[in-house]
């Protein structure tokens, strides 16, 4: 028989078992639970509480293991938790036929609850055959994909509606937000968009200039750096830029707002969200993004342009003049029409996926992800759809 049992007449008497973790028959009225055994019958007294569930679970196994338990009497019970619950409940299922009396409306609704989650599951969930799980998987994303169209653009369509409203009240527009934006997302953008056109103008001069030399065409290098930078890659790069910037910062700040409920807050005082949060930020966009790619561009002929002349010996006078035979106005008019669009669409990618965070935050850093990855695409998509339009009416 283990040493913290003994006989006390015809019962089985276990220790008291005190809410520090320690044995002892102290004062009743301390934070102790007591168990009885007297045959089939088991009495517990005190508190069934996690403060001493440490020591009342070896007790209880070793009462079961002196015999089946066919009644648990817990009418002396003080205290009863859901560590304490599950202690019963346990002792109650491994005692086919066994019954608990004398808890009380809120005892047994826990015990119910206890037992209810006392289930098997599976560790590892059933993958179930290979071509199957597949063909959820895609279906799942092509819901998900079709609702988050529909409720893009519907936030789309409330976008233009709010800016037209402001339109007509121009007064209602908070024109210093919007020159908060613009320095955010232009002036301190300024460096590293201007670092980036730099270094990729050098690479473009170097690797047109490896494959023209095999030709004797190195003067068409100033060709290819012009014509692709006003016309795409200025653009472009500066668009790809942006969308890692801003649409993140969008995403992030608006997501925090709403999980703090400061978004709440601006409906309740008669505030619109739209108007406040997104406006400012599409606007700001609009403005910059002509101008950060214009500066790109700039940048990325000059690294293009020091290229040629410590490698080719085109000297800048001669790269300049060069430049300005071959490149049309029309391919800096190309790029500068899809800025503000670019522009726009980043910014309402980066506001929507802001407003979509709920739950924790472990969502701001979902949705900041997906703005960033849906705004570099879609960039990638418009630029396309620009690609072939103006081929077609002929700026080319």
């Amino acid at each position: 028989m283990p040493p913290f049992l003994h006989q006390a007449g015809s019962a089985c008497k276990v220790a008291d078992v005190s809410s520090d973790g320690t044995i002892s028959g102290a004062d009743p009225a301390a934070r102790q639970a007591q168990l009885l055994r007297d045959g089939g019958n088991l009495r517990i007294s005190g508190r069934m509480t996690v403060a001493s569930a440490a020591r009342l679970d070896p007790l209880l196994r070793a009462c079961a293991d002196e015999g089946p338990v066919a009644e648990i009497d817990v009418s002396a019970l003080e205290r009863l938790d859901t560590v304490g619950a599950w202690l019963l409940h346990r002792t109650r299922r491994d005692n086919p036929g066994c019954h608990i009396v004398g808890l009380d409306a809120d005892g047994h609704r826990l015990l119910k609850a206890v037992a209810a989650a006392d289930r098997p599951i599976s560790i590892h969930s059933d993958r179930g055959p290979f071509i199957q799980r597949e063909l959820h998987r895609v279906g799942a994303y092509m819901f998900a994909l079709a609702d988050t169209l529909k409720s893009s653009l519907a936030f789309l369509g409330l976008t233009v509606i709010s800016a037209w409203r402001i339109a007509g009240d121009q007064r209602r527009m908070r024109w210093n937000s919007v020159s908060n934006q613009m320095e955010q997302t232009g002036i301190d953008a300024l460096a590293i968009i201007g670092l980036m056109s730099f270094l990729v103008g050098i690479v473009i001069a170097q690797q047109g200039a490896v494959q023209l030399q095999q030709f004797g065409a190195e003067i068409f290098t100033v060709n290819l750096v012009g014509r692709a930078t006003f016309r795409e890659l200025g653009i472009l790069l500066t668009a790809i830029m942006v969308a890692g910037r801003s649409a993140s910062a969008f995403a992030a700040q608006i997501g925090s707002m709403k999980l703090a409920e400061e978004i709440d807050a601006m409906r309740t005082i008669g505030l619109d969200p739209v108007q406040v949060l997104v406006l400012p930020r599409v606007l700001a966009l609009v403005l910059m993004m002509p101008l950060l790619a214009f500066y790109a561009s700039v940048w990325a002929i000059i690294g293009g342009g020091l290229f040629t002349w410590l490698s080719l010996d085109i000297p800048p006078a001669s790269f300049v003049q060069r430049l300005r035979e071959v490149v049309p106005m029309t391919d800096l008019w190309v790029g500068l029409l899809k800025a503000p669009v670019f522009g726009a669409m980043i910014a309402v990618i980066g506001c929507f996926q802001g407003f979509q965070v709920s739950g924790n935050a472990e969502s701001v850093g979902t949705r900041t992800t997906l703005a960033v990855v849906h705004a570099i695409f879609m960039v990638i998509v418009l630029d396309a759809f620009f690609a072939v339009f103006f081929t077609q009416v002929g700026m080319i």
